[in-house]
């Protein structure tokens, strides 16, 4: 009819069908998933599969997730539930430990930086709004409106995903590439020169890079870098 109301294709829009299978619940297709994810990356997920892992067919999963969509945004809420969000303290301090949190979490799960461009309505999770609320605390607490601090959240946030998801690419690769972080940079290196070898700038600047005995010394590094001049600038925005 006309009148009737569509409904939003989400997990989090709808009630949980009142009889669950008892040898299989969410919370457990959930957990099955996220192990499936890391070891073999976001190709490797179906319902078929992951039905398989569970000794159950993909009907039986059915029952709880309605399809691979509502899937992938139980898992992105999943993993964000780990990411912590301190409370007390410094402004300043508690959001880059928040923000350094986020970060970690998308370095444990690199098959995030593919499934934050599938998952729908995610951000209606429970997790997701547990952190958004917690982060909204913080910028509040500092001195922004809650309006201007939505804002600021935002920002920060958008910084820490983009980083975290070519980091995650990174490391996607590098698995797959079977070398240690440091095989893989000094395989790459002769071949990044010789395509920077037209360009004077970074012909130079590769010449400059500093050669860290860790390469993960270096994502460290410049993660902090981009994140310190995010927060100068919202504390030179709070100062105004």
């Amino acid at each position: 009819m006309a009148g009737d109301k569509q409904a939003i294709p989400s997990v989090w829009t709808r009630p949980r069908r009142g009889r669950e299978q008892p040898a299989l619940s969410r919370e457990q297709i959930v957990a099955e998933a996220v192990r499936l994810l890391d070891a073999d990356g976001l190709e490797a997920l179906s319902m078929r599969t992951l039905g398989t892992r569970l000794g159950a067919g993909a009907t039986s999963l059915y029952r709880h997730v309605a399809n691979k969509d509502e899937l992938i945004e139980l898992v992105v809420d999943e993993v964000y539930g780990e990411i912590e969000v301190p409370s007390g303290g410094e402004w300043r301090a508690v959001a880059r430990g928040c923000a350094q949190s986020i970060r970690s979490m998308i370095v444990r799960h690199p098959w995030i930086a593919s499934a934050l461009g599938q998952v729908g309505l995610s951000y209606l999770g429970p997790n997701v709004m547990r952190l958004n609320d917690g982060m909204l605390g913080i910028f509040e607490s500092a001195g922004f409106t809650l309006a201007e601090a939505d804002r600021a959240l935002g920002a920060m946030v958008s910084y820490v995903i983009g980083m975290g998801i070519t980091e995650a690419a990174w490391l996607t690769m590098l698995a797959r590439s079977g070398k240690t972080e440091q095989e893989w940079g000094d395989y790459l290196r002769p071949t990044v020169e010789a395509a920077a070898e037209p360009y004077p700038r970074l012909k130079k600047l590769f010449g400059e890079t500093t050669t860290y005995e860790d390469p993960g010394e270096a994502r460290e590094d410049s993660f902090g870098y981009g994140l310190e001049r995010m927060l100068d600038g919202l504390e030179s925005r709070l100062s105004r």
